[in-house]
């Protein structure tokens, strides 16, 4: 005892000093959100995408302010306001490039050379009617720096590359206080750097909201269950303190918290409960049959210990499973879990056993801290499953048809904008753009000269206008441009500025002629859609956000187009941009779901053979696990809800944690058969003494994932009700299923 005592004194005193030390470091934990961490790795598309920002930039370095003026724009004190507001938008911080209606003009060819003419005459209100007329019939601006009811313009803004989270912030508060001096309140904003502050800001309140929500919940359900403030105040130091050092260490570690950042308290918090539910519960039996703390928490590390390391351990090769996604934030989600399932672990038997031997015996027990009611529900559910074994057994067949069913329902046309925050100002914004403007999604399209053309060839440039033309087709296709329209905008100015003639010239030799004017007036320009050596050309433009299955038809239909219809010995073509790569997804989520899966199950098995050294109980622990990620995935297609990176993580949580309760229940049924009793009188024990933890950590754990229904985050909301309400069902095929395949498949002899 003498030993035990001081080993208790030093795992307090360690954990409460990593406690303190992992809660002055959480500070300096990092919050991001980087399309990149979605690219699936390894992929050839990526690996071409990588060399295509190496000669022109990332495809998202741009922002977009749109300003609204009722009922229209041309309005000479608004357009002075908009024209001040878009010259200082020039020498913003991080600003590379900045274009609007009043900072461009037409050019125009005359006897004495090139001049230019304002698109708008701010001075001239008597102009404004012509200059609209003028705008709609180019077509150029309409939809990309002027809304088609002339509601609204928009200061387009190029950015350097890849600005982190910090560099947004102050490039947005930049522009925030120039509109406001410039008395432009009303006004929509969309790109990176938004996205970026919006996603950061709400991860940040997305963890705290989670983690108050989640403890306040857990804190109510032990109390209801054990009615011992003091056995409840030990649980959620325990598990507070478990979620305090995983934070540190992720701190520590200099881990960047992604948009799937929120999912780690609620993690940590109902995985820690389960845990200390299960050592909690065996330890409170023990004591009341009479034994001393020291002897019961012996003895109750030795029964529970062993499965409830048995269960973190599968719950985090479930997360592991993870790794097989090509995803780098999905991987990294993964190991953290893991990492965070077996701190919770370690804190629980170290710092909760060290806990329950140091408050006296009168003190830890509640008035009912264990309920005989809760033993006759349980057996009447053995009861049930001894009377109606075939039942049981037909409604698993017919519920596993149904989710069948279901799984074959699932879609993968995913909306970029169900990742946005619900009812925020991002996505307002996006939809203002969605609605009024081309969208948001880049598009680029590569164009590569073949043999020894060029790109800036007349006959290769001809090929790639009959793809703009192709391209213009598409409804969702907007805001096109490419390395073609400098030379039309010359081949205008040359044709007294006329809407008609912004066209290629008909002749090369026309054409060749325009080159010395474009690398003199229009280089910069011309220098975005070509390379150094004209042996590639981009076309860009913006997609609406019509769903990822709707978009990559739209790829497939404009690569078959430029193999069939253009000529493939002048130029190649390939769809890429960060678009494309994101909507890449959807073809890697099914294959590496599957394949982690099967991994972990296989992982798992070996671990419960190894454990049980019986064959049979490593197939009667795999039905009724398998079960309930198929339903997972039938929730999916009965609710048509669309199949995306962020919802993979599903079926790893479902797995990993439904798993436990199936240790847990045929730990206890072996520890009874290992003491001699008969198969019916291990079942019985079995409900009696494991039953009651397994319903109150599944209780724990559906109303901890419920916690999800007040996120602000679409897919956070998804994955929270989908996992509580299979949870339940992991439960149910447990307590009905299990005894029926102990039965049938391990009868005694």
């Amino acid at each position: 005892m003498t030993n035990l005592s001081i080993l208790k004194k030093v795992c307090i005193v360690l954990f409460i000093v990593l406690g303190v030390a992992s809660a002055s470091i959480l500070g300096d934990l990092k919050f991001s959100f980087d399309f990149s961490q979605f690219f699936p790795e390894e992929d050839p598309d990526l690996e071409f995408y990588m060399e295509f920002v190496d000669e022109f930039g990332t495809d998202d370095n741009f922002l977009l302010i749109a300003v609204e003026n009722q009922p229209t724009i041309f309005d000479q004190e608004f357009l002075e306001r908009f024209k001040a507001f878009s010259a200082a938008s020039q020498k913003f911080e991080f600003v590379t490039e900045s274009a609007s209606l009043t900072s461009l003009s037409y050019p125009l060819k005359t006897s004495l050379g090139y001049t230019t003419l304002p698109i708008v005459h701010i001075q001239d209100s008597l102009a404004y009617k012509q200059d609209w007329e003028k705008i709609k019939e180019d077509g150029l601006f309409i939809n990309f720096l002027i809304e088609q009811k002339a509601n609204s313009t928009v200061v387009a803004l190029r950015t350097q590359d890849d600005l982190d989270y910090k560099q947004s912030e102050r490039l947005l508060a930049q522009i925030r206080t120039s509109l406001k001096n410039h008395k432009l309140s009303n006004y929509h904003i969309l790109g990176r750097a938004f996205f970026l502050e919006a996603i950061v800001e709400m991860q940040k309140s997305e963890v705290l909201k989670t983690s108050i929500i989640a403890a306040i919940l857990v804190l109510i359900i032990l109390l209801l269950v054990y009615r011992s403030l003091p056995l409840v105040l030990i649980s959620m130091a325990s598990i507070s303190l478990s979620l305090i050092i995983f934070m540190g260490i992720l701190a520590l570690w200099g881990k960047e918290l992604n948009a799937m950042a929120a999912f780690y308290p609620v993690l940590m918090l109902i995985v820690g409960t389960s845990d200390v539910i299960h050592v909690t519960d065996s330890f409170i039996r023990k004591i009341q049959s009479g034994k001393n703390r020291y002897a019961a928490i012996q003895s109750s590390l030795k029964e529970v210990g062993l499965t409830t390391l048995l269960t973190s351990v599968t719950t985090a090769i479930g997360f592991t499973t993870l790794l097989s996604s090509r995803l780098v934030s999905i991987q990294e989600f993964g190991i953290n879990a893991a990492i965070g399932v077996l701190v919770a672990y370690i804190t629980v038997i170290f710092f909760t056993g060290s806990l329950l031997i140091s408050i006296p015996k009168k003190k830890l027990l509640g008035r009912k801290s264990i309920s005989k009611r809760w033993v006759n529900y349980l057996l009447e559910i053995n009861t049930f499953t001894k009377k109606n074994p075939r039942s049981i057994l037909i409604g698993t067949a017919v519920f596993t048809g149904l989710c069948l069913w279901g799984i074959s329902l699932i879609s993968t046309n995913y909306e970029f904008k169900r990742t946005l925050p619900n009812k925020s100002e991002i996505a307002s914004d996006f939809e203002y753009f969605q609605t009024n403007y081309a969208g948001f999604r880049p598009l680029e399209v590569a164009v590569m000269a073949q043999g020894n053309y060029s790109v800036l060839d007349f006959s290769v440039v001809l090929e790639i206008e009959k793809l703009m033309d192709h391209l213009k087709t598409y409804p969702s296709i907007g805001n096109l441009q490419s390395s073609n329209l400098p030379f039309k905008i010359v081949h205008k100015a040359n044709n007294l500025n006329k809407s008609e003639f912004l066209t290629l010239p008909e002749k090369e030799p026309t054409f060749e002629s325009y080159k010395r004017d474009v690398q003199r007036l229009a280089r910069r320009q011309l220098e975005r859609f070509v390379n150094t050596d004209r042996t590639m050309a981009r076309i860009n433009g913006k997609l609406q956000d019509i769903g990822t299955d709707s978009l990559k038809s739209v790829y497939q239909k404009i690569e078959s187009f430029a193999l069939t219809q253009l000529d493939t010995s002048k130029i190649k073509v390939k769809v890429t941009g960060k678009s494309m790569l994101l909507d890449k997804n959807s073809e890697y989520i099914r294959a590496s779901l599957l394949e982690g899966l099967f991994y972990g199950l296989l992982l798992i098995g070996i671990i419960m053979v190894l454990v049980f050294r019986n064959f049979k109980m490593f197939i009667i622990s795999l039905i009724p696990n398998i079960l309930p990620i198929l339903f997972a995935g039938s929730v999916l297609g009965f609710l048509n809800i669309p199949l995306e990176a962020s919802l993979s993580v599903v079926f790893a949580i479902v797995f990993g944690i439904a798993v436990d309760d199936t240790i847990h229940f045929l730990g206890k049924y072996k520890l009874g058969i290992t003491q001699g009793l008969t198969q019916e009188e291990s079942l019985e024990k079995t409900f009696a003494h494991t039953g009651r933890a397994l319903v109150i950590t599944t209780i724990i754990l559906f109303f901890g994932f419920m916690v999800m229904l007040f996120s602000i985050h679409q897919p956070s909301i998804t994955i929270g009700l989908i996992i509580s309400v299979t949870l339940v069902t992991a439960l149910i095929l447990d307590l009905l299923l299990l005894p029926v395949l102990i039965r049938k498949m391990l009868k005694e002899e």
